[in-house]
């Protein structure tokens, strides 16, 4: 018991030592966006809320689907670094690179069209026009976005955290000055903040890649470009794709979410309440996502180097954590319930109307906290596949039907649109919870084992080694 416990707490640290620094990525990423709407909110209520459209619109589109593609390599670079095969690191980077620039220029294609498809959408004409225009000088930044989460993808799963929350915060850092100088003194207006956006991604992601060439610490998995990238794609998009859809399937949702909102009686108030409530959500949520980070690095780098125990060690202090999270986080929600709408409005109804929510939303969050953590499992195994199935069946067979049914059969309105989600939650977590403690690691650790042989690379020779 006193060596198990001895394990648990060396597993904990680690996992500290890697969430924490995860953590702190994801909210100096998540306020590059928030910085260039906030700076384009002194411009007036319509540049505003096409830049708020247009966001939405990209996110839903482009970023999130482009690190769902990149998160692929939290089972090839986790398992390959396990495994000690590093050369094979950089080359599965690139060969997610490949992937997610041909993707990206799809992409373009339709930000370019962000104001037909808007209108067609039968959105406001005036506010399409705005977003349309915010979404063409947000383009650059979606090449630079895909690429940044390859590379972070690479660091992060070989335990190299601290310079990614440096470059992240000089990116930061950086955008307030490239905002005040292109929204203000270029006559950019609104254009000059999604410009803005797409220096500083490409700043951070220079930095990352000079980091990555020049770092002694990369030295065995960075060894240059190759052709071999180009080599067993298919095999790469096998979790590609269906990581891809495992978070942009949930993501999607919460969209579809607030579009359904302004189907309500009084959607501006419906609409507004949901907006906050999303927002909240979404900061909650960075706290998970450094946990699901960490245990699918952790994950990944036991199987790879065969040490299933480990693996099971690393699952269980992972949902300890998450659980605890959790409570604190209700505990937070609910006891802020009356004073959390006056940091977004200065209208009672709508300040009302956010404290009636906020233990909805407390239980969405330690739900999500709970799945995030298994999600990071599942990565960690190269379950994505499974994932994506059971996302699929959690928000759309469960979770928008039920949403449906609250908000406009029985006329709970948004919080009847709340609630759908959270019975969606439960479902998805059931689903994990069975299949995490169903899984045999030591058989995982097998797969994992040969999943790095059929794509092993002598680091001398860079010709495929035949598994014997």
């Amino acid at each position: 018991m006193r060596i198990r416990r001895r394990e648990e707490v060396e597993e904990l640290k680690r996992q500290l030592r890697l969430a924490v620094p995860l953590f702190s990525v994801g909210i100096l990423q998540y306020i590059l966006q928030t910085i260039s709407v906030m700076f384009v909110g002194h411009l007036g209520t319509l540049p505003l809320d096409g830049a708020t459209m247009a966001t939405s619109f990209a996110s839903v589109t482009g970023f999130n689907l482009l690190m769902g593609l990149a998160t692929a390599l939290d089972t090839f670079c986790g398992q390959s670094n396990g495994a000690g095969q590093y050369h094979m690191l950089g080359i599965y980077m690139q060969r997610s690179m490949l992937v997610v620039l041909t993707m990206s220029v799809f992409i373009a294609m339709i930000w370019a069209n962000t104001e037909p498809i808007l209108k067609a959408m039968h959105q406001d004409k005036a506010i399409s026009e705005e977003a349309g225009s915010y979404a063409r000088y947000m383009i650059p930044s979606l090449f630079a976005y895909g690429l940044l989460q390859c590379m972070l993808k690479f660091l992060q799963t070989q335990n190299i955290v601290l310079p990614m929350v440096v470059t992240s915060g000089i990116a930061a850092v950086l955008h307030v000055p490239f905002c005040w100088l292109l929204v203000f003194k270029s006559g950019l207006g609104s254009r000059g903040a999604a410009l803005a956006n797409s220096i500083s991604y490409w700043v951070n992601a220079i930095l990352i890649f000079l980091y990555v060439r020049f770092s002694s610490s990369c030295k065995q998995s960075w060894t240059g470009f190759s052709k071999m990238a180009f080599h067993n794609l298919p095999e790469f998009l096998k979790l590609a794709v269906p990581s891809a859809l495992m978070l942009c399937l949930k993501v999607w949702t919460f969209e579809l979410m607030v579009l359904m909102s302004g189907l309500l009686p009084n959607p501006i108030l419906e609409t507004s309440v949901l907006a906050i409530c999303l927002n909240t959500f979404g900061l909650a949520w960075m706290i998970p996502f450094g946990f699901s980070a960490a245990v699918s690095i952790r994950v990944s780098n036991e199987l790879g180097g065969g040490n299933p125990k480990a693996a099971s060690v690393a699952v269980r202090v992972v949902l300890s954590m998450a659980f605890i999270e959790g409570m604190v986080l209700v505990s937070a929600m609910i006891l802020l319930r009356n004073v959390w709408g006056h940091v977004y409005s200065d209208d009672k109804e709508v300040i009302r109307y956010v404290s009636l929510m906020m233990p909805t939303l407390a239980i969405s969050s330690f739900l999500d906290g709970i799945q995030s953590a298994l999600s990071g499992i599942l990565a960690g195994c190269g379950w994505q596949k499974i994932g994506a199935c059971v996302n699929l069946a959690s928000f759309y067979l469960v979770g928008v039907p039920s949403a449906v049914v609250l908000a406009f059969v029985v006329h709970m309105k948004a919080k009847g649109l709340w609630l759908g989600i959270i019975l969606a939650f439960v479902v998805q977590v059931l689903f994990y919870i069975v299949i995490a403690f169903r899984t045999d690691m030591e058989e995982q650790a097998r797969k994992a084992q040969s999943r790095v042989e059929r794509s092993a690379i002598s680091p001398t020779t860079r010709e495929c080694v035949i598994p014997h």
